[in-house]
């Protein structure tokens, strides 16, 4: 809430001009005791012009109450019309690859995907989780520390191994499907090839286009070999251990490339921290939230001081010339 000073009739403030005029037009009449180089010699000459001061400046408080001051207090109210936004992430075994040192994708693309949420804090967001299996950690919602919290919770093989890539599309736009939002988006994350779950990807890209979603697709890894901790069991002890292995590890960019333009998303690719941070910003800069704001001014009026002034300044001479009489011997 701000305060706003005011002036319901501020046309009335050019009457003040006339002030100068009238003190020009009293010293041409030779009164002169107006002059400062007179007051300390006139003794009490300064008694005589004290009506014409008190006179001239209960006009001016006259004038400004006949502007009507106004003392206003505005406050804003937002109107947002928010986006909905379920982020799906890639949580099979190949996103603990560790070329995205000094951590892996898993880990990285987590710490991308908390610095989006708090980009988003007029939207709802919702999270998906998939490897062979698909499932929503969080359905839309604008509590952002619970995502947070969510999201940091997020581990590997969780979930069934495999790549499942059309299930989770397809789990995502069912959490959207009965949103009201004017704009709907999946943000799917993943590093691998489409190879689990029931439904294929073409079918879930055709649901998520019927249902008005965009699909915003990022393939995350560098190409090549890279090392993957797997949990292995010894063949002499019998123990599981983490160990790790070297693994070409491909991302289906057609897959996901048709996936991004049949509903008119994007398709991003991400080698490293900084390339993925990028993607999110990007995606970010093409999902703005339009904010609208009202203003809403109170006023309360103000010229009732200024009036009583003004008269008082007028009684003022009258009064003291009673005193004066009183006192006389």
């Amino acid at each position: 809430m701000s305060f706003l000073p005011h002036f319901h009739d501020p046309a009335w403030l050019a009457l003040l001009a006339l002030l100068p005029a009238l003190v020009w037009w009293r010293w041409r009449r030779g009164s002169g005791a107006l002059a400062v180089s007179r007051l300390p010699a006139a003794g009490g000459a300064w008694r005589l012009q004290l009506p014409f001061a008190l006179r001239l400046l209960a006009l001016a408080l006259l004038i400004c109450a006949l502007a009507r001051p106004q003392r206003g207090y505005s406050w804003e109210e937002s109107l947002t019309e928010g986006i909905d936004i379920q982020i799906v992430l890639d949580i099979s075994g190949s996103m603990g690859a560790e070329d995205f040192q000094p951590q892996n994708r898993l880990e990285v693309a987590k710490r991308v995907v908390d610095e989006f949420i708090d980009l988003r804090p007029a939207d709802r967001l919702g999270l998906t989780v998939f490897s062979g299996a698909a499932m929503t950690r969080s359905p839309l919602t604008t509590d952002q520390q619970m995502l947070h919290f969510l999201v940091d919770a997020v581990d590997l093989n969780t979930l069934p191994d495999g790549t499942a890539i059309g299930l989770a599309l397809a789990s995502a736009a069912a959490r959207l499907k009965d949103s009201t939002a004017e704009s709907k988006v999946i943000v799917l994350v993943t590093d691998g090839v489409n190879n689990a779950g029931a439904i294929d990807p073409a079918s879930a890209a055709a649901i998520a286009q019927g249902l008005g979603i965009k699909v915003y697709t990022v393939g995350v890894g560098t190409a090549g070999r890279v090392p993957v901790p797997l949990q292995m069991q010894d063949p002499r002890t019998g123990r599981r251990e983490l160990r790790r292995v070297m693994m070409d590890v491909e991302v289906d960019d057609k897959l996901l490339g048709d996936i991004a333009a049949r509903t008119g998303g994007r398709f991003f690719k991400a080698g490293d921290e900084r390339a993925l941070r990028e993607v999110f910003a990007e995606i970010d800069q093409l999902e703005k939230t339009p904010i609208a704001t009202k203003t809403y001014v109170r006023y309360e009026e103000v010229f009732q001081p200024l009036a009583w002034a003004a008269l008082a300044l007028l009684l003022l001479p009258l009064a003291t010339a009673a005193l004066d009489v009183t006192v006389e011997p």
